[in-house]
């Protein structure tokens, strides 16, 4: 007797722009796949047949996740394999394709990774600010009041912050950003992988005045600056003065103490050892 075929999902990274980022591995799958789940089949459907792939697509997107996320899991557990795809890019970021992970690994089903491309992790190595840390937002809530609450409560985020946005709220976006912020570094980046792929680093000042003159065009990856770190006042050398005298209650001689003061605040050992001395040579007079 033959073992019962195990089901699995495959979630599959498909291009942002250009059909030649689609891997050979991903090729792969699709054409072996029982099934694809798709979150606009016709999106899917051109993707296919540019590669010349005949598969059988099901619909699975936001407003049907629930029930076409039951329909495919029970598939799965019948032993069939599906891949998973949106429309662009990785599949379950920003994305209802994570409702469909989780039902797997509930249900005790694998899940594989096709790995393929990225808008956020591309828009963040164009972009050229810090790349160690950052924070994914993905796209901001429609409603005004939302969008701004939730711009006020990342104003002490420090990580590089990345959103996604549609042209026809950037503007309103960009403006809201920048009375929650002030004014940072942002690099937007739109149209990635195709024939008019643009990153352009700037400022969100600068942008709101670009995009209140010329309409923007195309869909796009925000990479803005975080909160920068505060720059301590500058010590003064009364400061090294109040150290050094401390230092002198240990048992410093004046020459260390005003020494050690300088390491300390950064200020001059000399302006620091004078002003010591006159500072005892007053308090002998009085």
């Amino acid at each position: 007797m033959e073992d019962a075929k195990e089901g699995r999902l495959y979630i599959v990274g498909t291009p942002i722009g250009n059909l030649g980022d689609l891997s050979p591995r991903a090729l792969e799958v699709l054409r072996t796949v029982d099934f694809i789940a798709a979150e606009d089949t016709r999106v899917t459907l051109r993707l296919l047949n540019h590669f010349g792939i005949k598969q059988t697509l099901v619909s699975y997107h936001e407003h049907n996740s629930r029930e076409a996320g039951a329909r495919i899991l029970r598939r799965l557990q019948a032993g069939e394999t599906a891949a998973l795809v949106t429309d662009a890019g990785m599949p379950a970021i920003s994305d209802p394709g994570e409702d469909l992970v989780r039902l797997c690994h509930e249900a005790g089903l694998p899940v594989e990774s096709v790995p393929g491309p990225s808008a956020l992790i591309t828009a963040l190595a164009l972009s050229g600010l810090p790349t160690g840390r950052f924070c994914f937002e993905g796209f901001l809530t429609v409603s005004k009041a939302g969008r701004r609450e939730r711009l006020r409560e990342l104003a002490d985020e420090s990580r590089t912050l990345i959103f996604y946005e549609a042209p026809h709220k950037l503007l309103a976006t960009l403006e809201d950003m920048l009375a929650a912020w002030s004014d940072r570094e942002i690099c937007l980046v739109r149209e990635l992988t195709k024939i008019h792929e643009e990153a352009l680093p700037t400022t969100l000042s600068a942008a709101v005045e670009k995009y209140r003159q010329t309409p923007p065009k195309g869909e796009f990856v925000l990479v803005v600056a975080g909160k920068p770190a505060e720059t301590p006042a500058a010590a003064r050398p009364e400061d090294g003065v109040r150290i050094a005298e401390r230092l002198l209650e240990e048992g410093l001689s004046p020459s260390a103490a005003a020494k050690e003061a300088a390491l300390r605040t950064g200020c001059k050992k000399g302006d620091i050892y004078r002003l010591l001395i006159e500072s005892r040579d007053g308090d002998r007079q009085a």
